[in-house]
């Protein structure tokens, strides 16, 4: 039977590339998103396009029951949807870290709720959480979108623990520099926030910083044949990583001590 692979944010970047190359590998694909408009291009490749809000329980609801009526399973679940809201912590609106909070980590945690009755039942299942090299260190402005991704490894590594008894894997992806539309949303954002304020001169160097490596970034399909990998396999590990200066900063942070990898962080930031 094919498998039935749900993706979350799929009307752009990651999420897009994952689900038009799911949809090539014969998988039964459906692409969730908001912006529905973004996604009509996925229909010609076979995936089946539904609209989902994460920060919106019902809509998350309604979604998964819809899957459910039509393929009567859900083998995949791809938690990919998340965005980045970046300005200093002091600037950020309670509200803004709210929201971040709230897509990034509750509505991932809510569709793993709701998947998960029916893996267990069938001793089967995959739950792909896209973290990011940002869930294992910090950098200045990003303080409430690195909380987010930091909490979601942590609620991965207790899922991945309470799932597999029950035959589902819980996998972590942890992207470097991908060219998405993230990178420019959470600068954007930034300078709104905190471009005018104390921070000022901090945001503009972090964002001069961003737009010269943003060359470097990979492509989008990169992370998505990282995620056709692991869930390919019948053992795959708890993490993965791919992606611009992925493998580098996560060594780093692993053997670096704390002041030093702060040194290294603000070194480039002059």
């Amino acid at each position: 039977m094919k498998k039935v692979a749900l993706v979350t944010g799929a009307s752009a970047g990651i999420g897009l590339a994952t689900a038009h190359l799911l949809a090539e590998n014969g998988y039964i694909v459906y692409g969730a998103a908001r912006r529905l408009d973004k996604m009509t291009g996925l229909t010609s490749a076979g995936v089946k396009i539904i609209s989902m809000d994460v920060a919106d329980d019902a809509s998350m609801v309604s979604a998964v029951n819809h899957i459910m009526q039509e393929e009567g399973q859900i083998d995949i679940l791809i938690n990919n949807a998340g965005f980045g809201s970046y300005g200093a912590i002091e600037d950020v609106p309670m509200a803004d870290a709210r929201y971040q909070m709230e897509v990034n980590v509750f509505g991932l945690a809510r569709l793993c709720q709701l998947v998960l009755p029916q893996m267990r039942e069938r001793k089967f299942g995959k739950i792909v959480n896209i973290t990011s090299i940002g869930g294992k260190m910090a950098t200045p402005l990003g303080g409430w979108y690195h909380a987010s991704k930091f909490a979601v490894e942590g609620l991965s590594d207790s899922l991945r623990l309470e799932a597999k008894p029950f035959g589902i894997d819980v996998i972590i992806i942890e992207p470097g520099g991908v060219k998405t539309e993230w990178g420019d949303i959470a600068f954007d954002s930034a300078i709104k926030t905190s471009g005018n304020t104390v921070y000022g001169n901090l945001t503009a160097a972090a964002k001069k910083v961003y737009q010269k490596t943003t060359v470097n970034n990979v492509e989008p399909i990169v992370i998505a044949s990282l995620i056709k990998t692991a869930i390919s396999s019948t053992a795959p590990k708890p993490r993965y990583a791919k992606g611009y200066m992925a493998g580098i900063t996560l060594w780093a942070k692993r053997w670096l001590s704390d002041s030093l990898f702060d040194k290294l962080i603000m070194s480039q930031l002059k």
